[in-house]
């Protein structure tokens, strides 16, 4: 009886991981088709995206210097 209840949770562990991934790849295919809108690009263009990534960049990499310590 024990194996078939840890065989049923290692099944719902499965699932569980199965949502998660099929839920992060929605986010990411969502993401590409409002991304893939030329008046979206415009205005991702217009706030200056790209500036704000190189502008974290430095701080991500002192994050990472602190965390190392």
């Amino acid at each position: 009886m024990e194996s078939i209840e840890r065989v049923s949770n290692g099944d719902a562990l499965n699932k569980d991981t199965l949502y998660m991934l099929g839920g992060v790849a929605l986010v990411v295919f969502g993401a590409g088709l409002i991304l893939s809108n030329p008046i979206v690009r415009r205005y991702m263009g217009q706030l200056g995206i790209a500036d704000l990534a190189g502008n974290v960049m430095p701080d991500i990499e002192r994050y990472m210097k602190i965390r190392s310590m």
